[in-house]
Parts: structure tokens; sequence; C-alpha cells
């Protein structure tokens, strides 16, 4: 989620991005049903693929119940551009975007999609103030009646709604404040972060009840992958599969296996397929737990739905993070926020690579 991106999220559409799309159709359209359910990872720091960019954020487009539904943009719009064709993945058909939260390396890949498909259904977190634009009530502050019209706010006649600006202008965001079924069958659980440094941050995951369990995507799970699960188990107490970031980049090992043991022996979770900022440690733990029910989810990987979830694109890849893996996401995390926030902790990963 590098601040550069932030600074420039204005800049919508430019036009290297429109070139390399130019053969797309610019609107919202509702793309045919997916005959066989799946997840395609758009953006991420570790990947097989050649022919794709790897970057430091995520993306995934979800393919399921009849919906075609891209969660995150990653980090770049031109990287998310350039790995969507790589792919030959159409993103002006899409039903709806989730944007998991505020932070960059999830959302500045948005502007491409908005020069592509920019009246597409967009669902994103509701805060009080932050860049997908908010609302709040002007009984919220204050007042004094004793002061002077000049000294008042909207001269003491302040508008019952007061609406607050966003990064987006015009585009079609629709904001969560609590967890919502969208549409039959998916629902987008919305938690808040309590964790040191992104206290108060508030976080959409997806869970798709199906046939064979909830399927749930999660960007970075700031709130807490435990406490996400937990609030999906609500909708169906078996957890079939969870795909995405984890955000256990620079947790040490006991807590580590806290979640390791909770998703494997309290939640009971069929296969799992972590990427982004779930950390290395964290893949070493999981992949020991899990066994062959640990799925490889690096950039390019389309991850097959079903009751018994695979890789399609290496089915015989080994599961574990090759040394240009490790490579590029030690070096890609030592340039993202997430590194710079965690502090010096971090920092013996990237060192090793």
């Amino acid at each position: 989620m590098r601040s550069t991106h932030l600074s420039v999220l204005a800049a919508l559409g430019s036009a290297l991005i429109l070139t390399s799309y130019a053969a797309t159709k610019s609107r919202a359209t509702a793309a045919p049903v997916t005959a066989s359910p799946r997840i395609t990872v758009l953006y991420d720091a570790f990947g097989k693929d050649s022919m794709m960019t790897k970057d430091w954020g995520y993306a995934a487009l979800v393919e399921i119940s009849g919906k075609r539904i891209l969660f995150d943009t990653g980090d770049d719009p031109e990287i998310l551009a350039k790995n969507a064709k790589a792919k030959g993945v159409d993103l002006t058909k899409l039903d709806f975007v989730v944007l998991s939260h505020r932070h960059g390396d999830h959302i500045g890949g948005f502007p491409f999609i908005r020069s592509v498909n920019p009246r597409v259904k967009v669902y994103a977190p509701k805060e009080n103030f932050g860049v997908f634009g908010s609302d709040l009530p002007s009984t919220f502050y204050r007042k004094d009646a004793s002061l002077p019209a000049e000294m008042r706010y909207y001269g003491g006649m302040p508008p019952e709604t007061m609406k607050f600006g966003t990064a987006f202008p015009g585009a079609n965001i629709e904001l969560i404040d609590k967890t919502t079924e969208v549409t039959p069958g998916i629902t987008l659980i919305a938690l808040i972060s309590d964790a040191p440094g992104t206290k108060e941050l508030r976080e959409l995951s997806l869970a798709i009840n199906t046939a064979d369990g909830i399927v749930l995507v999660v960007g970075c799970a700031h709130p807490g992958i435990e406490s996400i699960v937990a609030e999906a188990t609500k909708i169906n107490p078996h957890i079939h599969f969870i795909a995405g970031g984890f955000h256990l980049v620079v947790a040490q090992d006991p807590a580590i296996e806290k979640v390791a043991t909770s998703l494997h022996d309290t939640y009971h979770v069929d296969y799992i397929a972590p990427g982004h900022c779930t950390g290395e440690p964290t893949f070493a733990a999981l992949q020991k737990a899990f066994g062959d029910r640990y799925i490889y989810a690096g950039l390019g990987t389309t991850l097959r739905m079903g009751a018994n979830p695979r890789a399609e694109s290496d089915p015989k890849a080994s599961s574990n993070l090759s040394e240009g893996d490790l490579r590029s996401y030690r070096t890609l995390l030592a340039q993202s926020d997430d590194f710079k926030e965690s502090g010096p902790e971090v920092g013996r990963f990237a060192q090793l690579q």
C-alpha cells in the first residue's frame, strides 16, 4: 500500500491503462454464469506465472454462485491491468467489486476498474471519515446558540446529514457498516480491527454459502482471522475454504501456532489457500497443520472450488514457496507500508533475500 499510489488515486483511467484494455467496453455488464466456481489470484507478491507482475497487494476474481466478483484491486492500476490481460480476464464484466478496506495495496488499482467499468457496483466499508466517502447526522457535534452566526458551523443551520468527500467521486459505491447479505447466499462480513497500528480500521470479508460450506475470501484480516471465521460460522458453521491475507506477516511463532490450531482444530476448516500478508512463517505453519488441504495460491493461480478444491494452474506443483517466490515476497514486503508500520521485527524477512 505505497503512499505514492494513494496520492494519485484521483488520476483515474490514464492513457496507458486504457491502451492496455482498449478492446474492452466501458460499461458495467454482468458476465455469463461460470460453470465451474473458481478464484483467480490477480495480484500478489509471489507466484509462478512469468507473464504476470508481482507486487505487494491483493486482488482476486471470484466466480461463484453465478456471480463474478472482483475482491480488492491491488496496489497499482497498471500492474492490475497487465495481470488481468495476462490471465485473459475481462474486468468489464463484473457483478460487483468489493474494496475490503482503505489501505492502498487493496484499493490502488481501482482507477483501472473505473476506466474500463465506470458504473460497476462497489461495496466498501463505511467509516466516519475516509477515502470511500461518508456521512454523519449533524447532531454528532455539540452546538452553542450563544455564539453569533458567523462563529457557528453552517451559520447555526447545518444540514440534517453532513456528507463527506471521497477519493473516487462519481463511483457507484455503497458503504457497508454491518454484516450484510448483498445477494442470496453472498454476505459481506463487516468487522473492526482492535490491533495496534490499525485500531478502528473497518474491513469487509466475502463469505459465500455453498453446498460444500462457506467459501471465505479475506483481504488483510486486520480484525483477526479468527474473529472473521467466527462471524462466518453464524452463516454456516461449516467453513469449507479460506483464501486471502491473514495479516500475520510479523507475528511471532506462538501467535501463528494459535491461529493454525484454531482454524484446524476449533473451526475445522476444510481447505486453506493463504496469500498476501499471511507471512512466510505462517505459510509454513498452515502447510504443516493442513497438509494436502493447504493449497498454493500465488499470483496467477486459479483455485477451482467444489468439494475438493485444487490449484488449476499447476496441480502437480509443490505447495511450498519457491526460492523465487521467497525473494520477490521479501523484497516487496520491505518496500510496503506493512513493513513501515510493523517496525524492525519484520526486517529479518527482507534481509534474507
